[in-house]
């Protein structure tokens, strides 16, 4: 819990944030790259973007391109109103962060303690774990995309994710053990904020956050059949062919910001002058922490700490249907960056980069040492003996080693030997590890992906595990299945002479096996269980977010 201090939430509205009316901190060479940067959504019967920049808390470029509704040719201007997709979550974790001030929570609570709903799991889910998602729960989205019924199929409600969450009887992982981003985190947040204010996540923030930072176009879509004046529709497609693809669900605190460009630089600069929460508020916004394995090293609340081009960025992006947002701040050059776009086909992170690169300081990157791409020899009969089947346990992704022309390849990719038992990508940036302890068997492998930067890790171990089971095997698995968890039932069919899982009405997607019992579609993997007697009672499937989610064979 916060100290005792109360939130220094100013008490009257600020003004609308200046635009520099002294000579502009961006020359006109600048402002072309950035305008040719978004050419492709400058014409008028494209969805486009809006976006505005400041230095110092004063805006220096403000700009619109393309169009807002492609029925009505209207244009996109910097006073359009977007959804800002999971930009959003800084302002749940700010609403979660102003009440632990206000000492009506504490960040270490037991999640339970305000949604008794959720099952018991080993260790307590506290707020703490929701806010940078090391909590292990199952993103909501993802189980209801195996059930046949992913996000925009469907008018979900946060009652549905509450439901939803709540008869899942098992983690992705182990709480805190992993950072594994999942949307259901912040919805959870946004329930329990409402919970403990009495008021909606709406009437909350409004109060606390909007108000008092003049945020005057800015709300939540908690009712997507609510007139938004001013809001841009949002599409998918590209070239000619777009489509409406507007979120048609009323679930929030994940998402469902609705906001400008300029709303957004009011609210990033309250990181600099903090005039909402005080400075004890806005460090706790931009604490990160890790799990226990090291992942989510940069994650704080709702919010990104990072590095581009040597200097720190807090940032977010997001995307919700056809919209796509990004907002960040580089604090060290003293610039912020606000983008908000109705076109899926938007890359957030690509424009917001283009954007960064010209208006920060010019950059040269540090001169690396080049990376190994011969290494040492290593022994054939080592080789051979490293080579075979691996998979993740937890989330039970494939990992297959073979020796080919005396090399050692990955999923197909080379490796280069720095050691017997250390490998790396040839581009330095994967690292494969063996475990010594076990030399003269296939032992456990850790897998660890540097960032852009190498500057650290994300790790993963792959445990050995058998070659698949031939086309005789296949027999074992055809029947019906079904989950409590995701409230489905699929079957695995014969497809020629492979497999299938099938569900209603039509899905159907071909099975590869991975390993023994292992199969993968293009959108999961798959892995049989056995019970005592040796047959197959089950299968455990995983997609994305969602791990591990149980599907029992009917008798």
């Amino acid at each position: 819990m916060y100290s005792g201090l109360l939130p220094a939430v100013i008490g009257t509205l600020l003004p609308a944030m200046p635009v520099s009316a002294q000579q502009p901190t961006l020359t006109a060479a600048q402002i072309s790259r950035i305008d040719s940067l978004f050419s492709r959504y400058s014409a008028a019967d494209v969805p486009g973007c809006a976006l505005a920049v400041s230095r110092h808390d004063t805006v220096v470029l403000e700009r619109g391109w393309g169009s807002a509704n492609l029925e009505h040719t209207v244009s996109i201007t910097p006073a359009t109103i977007f959804e800002a997709g999971s930009v959003s979550k800084q302002f749940t974790a700010a609403a979660a962060l102003i009440l632990a001030q206000q000492g009506k929570l504490s960040l270490d609570d037991d999640v339970r303690k305000y949604l008794p709903e959720l099952p018991v799991y080993d260790a307590p889910i506290t707020i703490r774990h929701l806010i940078r998602h090391t909590s292990g729960l199952r993103d909501w989205g993802a189980v209801m995309s195996i059930a046949g019924w992913p996000r925009g199929t469907r008018t979900y409600t946060q009652a549905h994710v509450l439901d939803i969450v709540a008869r899942q009887k098992a983690l992705n992982y182990p709480v805190g053990a992993e950072y594994l981003y999942s949307n259901s985190n912040y919805n959870l947040l946004a329930m329990i904020v409402e919970r403990v204010s009495g008021k909606t996540l709406a009437e909350f923030t409004r109060a606390e956050l909007f108000e008092p930072l003049a945020m005057k176009s800015t709300s939540w879509r908690d009712d997507y059949q609510r007139i938004v004046p001013g809001r841009a529709h949002a599409y998918s497609g590209g070239g000619k062919t777009w489509r409406l693809q507007m979120p048609f669900e009323n679930v929030y605190g994940n998402s469902s910001l609705l906001t400008t460009v300029g709303d957004l630089l009011k609210w990033n600069a309250n990181l600099g002058h903090e005039r909402v929460g005080g400075a004890e508020f806005v460090a706790m916004q931009q604490m990160t922490g890790k799990a226990r394995n090291g992942s989510g090293s940069t994650y704080a609340a709702g919010l990104h700490v990072d590095k581009f081009q040597g200097t720190t960025v807090i940032f977010h992006d997001g995307a919700t249907a056809g919209y796509r947002a990004f907002l960040a701040r580089y604090p060290d050059a003293g610039h912020a960056v606000a983008l908000l776009c109705n076109a899926g086909d938007a890359n957030p992170v690509a424009l917001r980069e283009g954007v960064a690169s010209i208006v920060l300081p010019p950059y040269t990157a540090p001169t690396r040492t080049p990376v190994d791409t011969i290494g040492v020899a290593v022994a054939a009969p080592r080789l051979q003996g490293l080579a075979g089947y691996y998979r993740n346990p937890m989330s039970r992704e494939p990992l297959q080693l073979v020796v080919s022309g005396g090399q050692l390849l990955a999923n197909g990719r080379k490796l280069v030997a720095l050691t017997p038992g250390h490998f790396t990508s040839v581009t330095g940036r994967t690292h494969v590890v063996f475990d010594d302890g076990k030399r003269g068997a296939r032992s456990s492998i850790r897998l660890a992906t540097m960032d852009a930067d190498m500057a650290y890790a994300d790790t993963m171990e792959f445990l050995p595990i058998d070659s698949p089971r031939g086309e005789a095997s296949y027999s074992d698995y055809i029947g019906k299945f079904f989950s409590e968890e995701a409230d489905a039932t699929v079957s695995v069919v014969r497809d020629g002479k492979g497999l299938a899982l099938f569900a209603r009405p039509n899905r159907r997607s071909p099975m590869v096996p991975i390993y023994a019992d292992g199969f993968s579609t293009l959108e999961w993997y798959m892995e049989f269980t056995r019970g005592k007697d040796g047959k197959v009672d089950g299968f455990l499937l995983t997609s994305g977010r969602a791990r591990n989610v149980r599907f029992d064979k009917g008798k």
